[in-house]
């Protein structure tokens, strides 16, 4: 496993929610990106990590290699692989991405 691999594999393990997009959260710099992060705002997620593949083209090229998965962004939460933003969206409809993320309290 490669130097990148493995961190990668560090963060989707021991970060919750970790969302790999172009961009950050408050400047996405793709559609995709940026409605992946208003679905998670609308799920109410607040502890949310994200990773800008833009800085570094291993981790845009590790990502994809990591999940089998030809698209950025990448959804993560507790070390799973959720899917992209159409995956995310038909969850959200659903109501599935929601029971991802219970609420505090």
């Amino acid at each position: 496993m490669s130097d990148v691999q493995t961190w990668i594999k560090e963060t989707v393990t021991t970060t919750p929610v970790v969302l790999f997009m172009k961009g950050t959260a408050q400047f996405p710099q793709c559609g995709f990106s940026g409605r992946a992060i208003q679905i998670l705002k609308a799920c109410g997620v607040d502890n949310l990590a994200t990773v800008n593949v833009l800085e570094d083209p291993e981790v845009r090229q590790g990502i994809k290699d990591y999940s089998n998965w030809p698209t950025v962004p990448q959804l993560y939460v507790n070390g799973e692989f959720i899917g992209g933003t159409d995956i995310m969206n038909e969850m959200y409809a659903s109501g599935e991405l929601q029971a991802l993320f219970p609420k505090n309290g």
